[in-house]
């Protein structure tokens, strides 16, 4: 008999079209999951990732929009729970950068974006989707080894993530007399479309030691799945740090 972790949980993932995000979903998908997730305006890779998902035997829904719009997410939210049945894990996972050498180059609207997309849409969807979690229910939500050791070309973005690490311990307090576990992961280096686009990385050997490589995103998924399993059960408040090695605080 097949051992599921995530029998028939289901699972609403922010950003879930590629990179990370994509990995969570298969990965979660494999163990059991059905998938609800977000993109923004990426519907060739949403489609792709829906019929990888569809291939495992698991319900999938795919939702166009933006988590900085307050309406967009009760809509996602409600879906969400009328198709499914319900949320059991929440993945906060989306994300944007705009790297800039200078304080004094960083434009306004980038800023906007980065907070809005980072840290505004993260709570506006959490806050949106708390009611319909209970008791054993689980929110992860994705930081960044930057959010400990800074990063001299993303300032704003270094912040956002600094934001979360605080977002996810304040609503871990909250969460406890309710049986809601809120935790994140923080990666290092890590191969996906966004970095490749904004800094032109490519995932390198992979059979160089740690420190020496960027991580793949089915390496950096795994620490999701623990998060979101009764593996963690005391794990409330915390971050996991994934980054090949990096000492960070915290």
């Amino acid at each position: 008999m097949e051992n599921l972790q995530l029998k028939d949980k289901n699972v609403l993932i922010t950003g879930a079209d590629s990179g990370i995000g994509k990995a969570i979903a298969l990965l979660f998908s494999k163990e059991g999951a059905n998938i609800a997730f977000v993109h923004y305006h990426d519907k060739d890779d949403a489609e792709k990732t829906k019929n990888e998902i569809a291939a495992l035997g698991r319900k999938t829904l795919s939702f166009d929009g933006d988590i900085n719009d307050a309406e967009f997410c009760k809509n996602t939210v409600e879906k969400t729970v009328s198709e499914l049945g319900g949320i059991d894990i929440l993945i906060n996972n989306a994300g944007t950068q705009f790297p800039s050498e200078s304080i004094l180059d960083l434009e306004e609207e980038n800023i906007r974006k980065t907070f809005n997309s980072n840290i505004i849409g993260m709570i506006l969807l959490t806050k949106a989707a708390f009611p319909y979690l209970k008791k054993g229910s689980s929110i992860i939500n994705t930081t960044s080894a930057v959010a400990y050791l800074g990063h001299e070309e993303l300032l704003d973005y270094s912040a956002t993530k600094g934001a979360i690490v605080s977002f996810t311990r304040s609503l871990a307090l909250q969460s406890k007399p309710k049986g809601i576990r809120i935790n994140a992961v923080a990666p290092g280096s890590v191969a996906t479309p966004l970095t490749e686009k904004t800094f032109g990385e490519e995932e390198e050997d992979p059979n160089k030691p740690p420190l020496k490589r960027n991580a793949s995103t089915d390496e950096i998924a795994t620490s999701f799945l623990f998060l979101a399993t009764e593996a963690s059960a005391q794990i409330t408040g915390q971050v996991l740090h994934p980054n090949g090695g990096l000492i960070v605080n915290g």
